[in-house]
């Protein structure tokens, strides 16, 4: 019989597999953002490249240039954005039902980071709320404010 984490981290193993394949598994870490906040989801991912910490539309900025050649072009069209940002929302309502199923309460905030090549996952899980008792903040503002701490980590 399979346990609730189990099954967390099925889900989890998913949302990894399909931001990578997003990036043509052409990445070297990936940070997945996930929030659940009274009726909104939120869906967000960013990676790390050569060095470079980008948003999932500046992949290409990361491609490295062999002569007059670069050396990987990847797809980060409007369409495949979206269909990574639908599965990702559709993952965390797979975690809500999950916990709704064990009676554990829903993470209000999930950080995921994946280590390509330690093929290591960390998570970090708040319960509290972040945004939603803000008139000012919404989830992209959490997203962005992660985004700016982990590139500057890397400087």
């Amino acid at each position: 019989m399979k346990l609730f984490e189990d099954h967390l981290a099925e889900i989890q193993t998913d949302m990894v597999a399909v931001c990578m394949e997003y990036a043509d598994h052409q990445v070297d870490e990936i940070y997945i953002y996930g929030s659940f906040e009274p009726n909104m989801y939120a869906f967000d991912v960013f990676y790390k490249v050569n060095g470079q910490v980008v948003h999932k539309h500046q992949l290409n900025q990361t491609a490295q240039q062999t002569g007059n050649l670069q050396t990987h072009e990847y797809d980060v069209s409007d369409n495949r954005q979206l269909a990574m940002l639908k599965i990702g929302i559709k993952n965390l309502k797979k975690i809500r039902k999950k916990c709704e199923e064990y009676n554990r309460d829903m993470p209000t905030e999930i950080k995921l980071h994946y280590n390509v090549k330690q093929n290591k996952l960390s998570g970090k899980y708040r319960y509290d709320l972040v945004y939603s008792n803000s008139e000012e903040l919404l989830p992209d503002h959490i997203f962005d404010a992660w985004f700016e701490e982990v590139k500057h980590q890397e400087n």
